[in-house]
């Protein structure tokens, strides 16, 4: 296969999904090389994003309540959590939860967070049969669950929540900075851990992709074909919910979600450490699987509908498009990258059986 990294072609319409239709996500654009030549903006200094760490981290919703005025005294307020013990043997769970940053639920998502040691565990909801799925890794853990029925536990979240019988209150990992991500990178190709069989490890950078399931698909994909991270931004990114730690299927424990303030900025840092990055649009000049995938990969991602912005997309070394039936809507972001990961992958070898 000829090199195509370094090919230029000739400027396109943007827009559209990655197979090339007038849908959002991921679509098409001009090629550019590897080198990069003089474009305007390469060399702007990217800002310090890649030790950038997010603003903080959740301490719990409680209030602090302080004395009531007015003439008459106020009873002690009644707080609305019991111990988990005493719930448990009266069957029903403590206190109401919600799809916050604090809860997770479902079987997948619950189970990666108690075979995390990483995470810590405030407490744990379950159904009967829920219970008895995950006792042992509750009793390794010294975890007290409280129990319920299916009926109260609906209760708990929102309408149409997919509980599975079981959630899980817990306090947030610690937040993955671009820095380490790459030093990791840098240090694991130089103890041989990049192999032949599995290449370097592609990162995956969403440029504004705001709804939670399909962030949490991407993160699954990205478990499953071994990226090393994803990156979002700050704003205009969802927070890691119930919802989208269930859309991931336990892949929140194992994949770092980086956090930066400016995608743009992070492509510049990216590229400054050898990283070539596509990105994905409809109507790109080549098919993703006729450039060359190997080594260091970074694949851009758009919000569906919008595609790349862009400045997103004028940071990009190169923009390709996945190749589908002429007339048909696009993949959303969340198949796409699951597509783009498999090509890195098989031009690895690590499609091998």
């Amino acid at each position: 296969m000829s090199d195509q990294k370094s090919g230029n072609g000739p400027k396109g319409p943007r827009g559209g999904g990655p197979g090339g239709g007038k849908g959002g996500g991921p679509g098409g654009g001009p090629n550019r090389g590897r080198a990069g030549g003089n474009r305007p903006g390469r060399n702007n200094a990217p800002g310090d994003v890649r030790g950038a760490n997010r603003e903080g981290t959740r301490d719990g919703r409680g209030r602090d309540r302080g004395p009531s005025s007015g003439g008459r005294k106020r009873p002690p307020t009644r707080t609305t959590e019991r111990a988990p013990e005493r719930a448990a043997s009266r069957g029903r769970s403590s206190s109401a939860a919600s799809d916050g940053p604090d809860w997770l639920y479902g079987t997948h998502a619950v189970r990666a967070a108690l075979h995390n040691p990483k995470r810590r565990v405030l407490r744990l909801i379950a159904t009967p049969a829920g219970a008895e799925a995950v006792a042992e890794s509750a009793q390794k853990r010294g975890l007290q669950i409280e129990t319920t029925d299916a009926r109260e536990m609906d209760k708990l979240f929102p309408a149409g929540t997919v509980h599975q019988g079981l959630a899980i209150k817990v306090a947030p990992l610690a937040e993955p900075v671009l820095a380490d991500v790459l030093a990791r990178a840098e240090a694991e190709a130089a103890e041989g851990a990049a192999t032949p069989a599995t290449g370097q490890k592609p990162l995956i950078i969403l440029d504004q992709v705001t709804d939670p399931q399909n962030v949490g698909a991407v993160l699954r994909s990205a478990a499953v074909f071994g990226a090393r991270a994803v990156i979002v931004t700050r704003r205009n990114s969802p927070p890691i919910t119930g919802a989208l730690a269930k859309a991931a299927s336990g892949a929140v424990e194992q994949m770092p979600l980086v956090q930066v303030p400016n995608v743009a900025q992070a492509i510049a840092v990216l590229q400054a450490e050898g990283w070539f990055t596509v990105g994905l649009e409809g109507t790109g000049d080549k098919a993703l699987g006729d450039l060359d995938l190997t080594g260091k990969i970074a694949i851009v991602m758009g919000a569906e509908g919008t595609g790349l912005r862009r400045l997103t997309a004028e940071r990009c070394d190169m923009l390709a498009k996945i190749p589908g039936e002429p007339g048909f809507a696009s993949l959303n972001v969340s198949n796409a990258t699951a597509v783009a990961l498999y090509e890195i992958r098989r031009q690895a070898g690590g499609t091998k059986a």
